[in-house]
C-alpha cells in the first residue's frame, strides 16, 4: 500500500478524506458489486470535472502569464487547430493567425522576467460539457505609469470557449470585450 506523506492539518485531512472515501466505496459490505461500480463511475466523473476545471483555470491563468511576458509563440499554442481569437486588436485564427495578430500589434519578444504589465484574471465561471466549455473571466489589464507605479489600464471580461483537443483543453474561441476603457 502506497504511504501518504502527511504535512500540516491540510495533508492529514487529505488522507482521512482519502481513506474514508476509499472504505466507502470500495468496501461497504451493503453495496452490491453493481452500486460499488455505479459509485466508482460517479467518483471518477467527479474527479475529472474537478480535473476539468483546473485544467481550464490552468489555461487562462497561461493565457495572461505569456501575454505578460511577450511570449506570443507559447500564448498561440493555447488555441485550437481551429480556435479564434478576437478583441480590439484585431482577430487572428488559429494558432498561426493568432501569432501573426499579437506579432503584428504588440510584437512577440519574449521577456523570462515580464514585461511589466500584468493581467489579473479572476471570477471565473467555467461550465464544462464532455469535450467543450465555457467560461467568463473577469480581467483587469495594470501597467506601470510613468512614476512606475501600477496603473490601472483596462477592465474587462473574457467569453471563451474551450475544446479538448488531442487530450488537451484549448481555446476554441475567446473575445475579450473592454467593460471600462482606459481614459
Amino acid at each position: 500500500m502506497t504511504r501518504i506523506r502527511q504535512t500540516g492539518i491540510f495533508g492529514r485531512m487529505l488522507s482521512v478524506s482519502m481513506l474514508l472515501a476509499a472504505g466507502f466505496v470500495l468496501g461497504h459490505p451493503a453495496q452490491s458489486q453493481a452500486q460499488q461500480a455505479h459509485t466508482l463511475e460517479s467518483l471518477a466523473a467527479r474527479i475529472q470535472l474537478l480535473e476539468d476545471h483546473e485544467a481550464i483555470r490552468k489555461l487562462i491563468i497561461d493565457y495572461g502569464t505569456f501575454h505578460d511576458h511577450r511570449d506570443y509563440r507559447s500564448l498561440s499554442a493555447l488555441f485550437a487547430s481551429n480556435g479564434v481569437w478576437e478583441s480590439g486588436m484585431g482577430r487572428g485564427e488559429g494558432p498561426a493567425g493568432v501569432f501573426k495578430l499579437m506579432d503584428d500589434t504588440i510584437g512577440h519578444n519574449p521577456l523570462p522576467e515580464g514585461s511589466g504589465t500584468y493581467h489579473l484574471l479572476t471570477n471565473d465561471d467555467i461550465q464544462v460539457d464532455g469535450d467543450h466549455a465555457r467560461a467568463l473571466t473577469k480581467w483587469l489589464f495594470v501597467s506601470p505609469g510613468s512614476d512606475g507605479a501600477p496603473n490601472t489600464a483596462i477592465l474587462g471580461h473574457y467569453t471563451d470557449e474551450f475544446i479538448r483537443e488531442n487530450g488537451v483543453w484549448k481555446f476554441l474561441r475567446r473575445e475579450a470585450p473592454v467593460d471600462l476603457p482606459a481614459e
